[in-house]
């Protein structure tokens, strides 16, 4: 075993943030731009790619997390990153099609790796509470990172579209290997194996987190929310940059290629987000279920409204300044869900419940991205996403639904309070 200069968990969680956030910046302010242009994929085949990553997430998202609550959530965070280091090589040196797909099934496995292994294994360190409250300071790290990184993608990238993307996987190769030697478990207790062996003991760890979510009708609620942020998301996200290209003319700034004005759009809206997340860590009590979903609502909605004005809007700088709502108010809503599904787990089943709602996520992307897809290849790219703003709006039933067993959850936590 490695040996651990046994960093403190919070620094070593937002060195993760902080990092994570700045190599995949990096390399995704190109990515989009890479594979429409050096590869040359057209408006479905760009679907079809964020098909088979959220594919790779739904399979493997479940069993990794279960084998973070089993095993080692150090090891599988540590797996993941060098998984997903590899998985952005192979779509940074090979522009084709069928390569890029490949990319998506290594890193998409590399993510069900972190995923959900993270939150679990931060908040076993320092406690439910103060994990709540290190998301959204995380967040801020994070987008502040992510300036640097896309900053280097518009000097690395200005001549080659794909030195980003390279250079952004050696990075998060970096990540797996510093996190062997700093990475601290020491709040880590494996579920009970009891008498079973390894695929009973999964399973058995699996069924828990099932009977964890079916007991909070609540966190049920929760989990379709992030059915429909799948279903809407994996659209816009593949065919935003297309919608750009094909429809406005685009500035070449500080360079030979677009990747700089991706970078400095980028950026601006890291920038406010930045904003925007400090006045919610200020203003949104995360230690109140209710007061986490009345602001799901509010972003929500507001996400569905400028998407929609996005895809119909004429004009660029009205385009781009609803692309910047959106996009704030999706870094908004990470934190925000995070610290929603995080609320009152079982330790022992807290990464498969959090993998359970990534593989919801997963299953929305599944199911909306194809569609829209054809949508966009027999229609056109700004139906495509006008379809996909459309698909959040039962979004905000669900989060009603969910506040309003909050409220009575309150209501008879007060009431047992007097009956005491």
């Amino acid at each position: 075993m490695f040996p651990s200069l046994k960093v403190d968990a919070t620094k070593v969680y937002l060195f993760i943030e902080f990092t994570a956030s700045a190599f995949f910046s990096m390399m995704f302010v190109t990515t989009s731009l890479y594979e429409a242009t050096v590869a040359g994929l057209t408006p479905l085949q760009l679907v079809l790619v964020g098909t088979t990553l959220e594919v790779a997430a739904f399979v493997f998202e479940i069993p990794t997390g279960v084998v973070a609550d089993v095993y080692s959530r150090r090891l599988s965070i540590i797996i993941g990153y060098f998984l997903m280091g590899l998985g952005f090589l192979i779509e940074g040196f090979f522009p084709a099609f069928i390569p890029i797909l490949l990319a998506q099934v290594v890193w998409g496995l590399g993510y069900t790796f972190t995923s959900g292994a993270t939150q679990a294994w931060i908040s076993d360190e320092i406690g439910e509470e103060p994990a709540n409250q290190l998301f959204l300071r995380a967040t801020r790290v994070g987008l502040t990172a992510s300036l640097i990184g896309m900053g280097l993608a518009m000097f690395i990238g200005a001549n080659n579209v794909a030195l980003p993307i390279q250079f952004g996987a050696a990075g998060v190769l970096a990540i797996g290997l510093v996190l062997i030697f700093i990475m601290p478990e020491t709040g880590f207790q494996p579920a009970s194996r009891e008498d079973r062996n390894n695929w009973q003991h999964m399973w058995h760890t699996f069924n828990q987190g099932l009977i964890s979510v079916r007991a909070r009708p609540r966190l049920i609620n929760i989990l379709g929310v992030g059915l429909f942020y799948g279903l809407y998301s994996e659209g816009f996200d593949r065919l935003w940059v297309k919608h750009l290209i094909d429809n406005f003319e685009i500035p070449v700034i500080f360079g030979n290629n677009q990747v700089a004005f991706f970078a400095v759009l980028r950026i601006t809206a890291s920038v406010l987000t930045i904003f925007a997340i400090r006045f919610v860590e200020k203003r949104v009590d995360s230690g109140s279920p209710l007061a986490i979903g009345r602001a799901m609502l509010i972003v929500t909605g507001l996400i569905a409204f400028a998407m929609v004005g996005f895809a119909i809007s004429p004009f660029l700088p009205l385009t781009l300044g609803l692309y910047l709502v959106i996009n704030i108010f999706r870094s908004v809503s990470n934190p925000l869900y995070s610290g929603w599904v995080n609320q009152k787990l079982d330790p022992q089943t807290r990464a498969t419940v959090h993998s359970m709602a990534g593989q919801v996520d997963a299953f929305g992307q599944i199911a909306g991205g194809p569609s829209v897809g054809l949508i966009a290849k027999f229609l056109s790219v700004v139906a495509a996403i006008t379809t996909s703003g459309l698909l959040l709006l039962p979004a905000m039933l669900l989060v009603g639904r969910a506040n309003s067993q909050s409220m009575q959850e309150a209501d008879a936590g007060e009431f047992e309070s007097v009956s005491e």
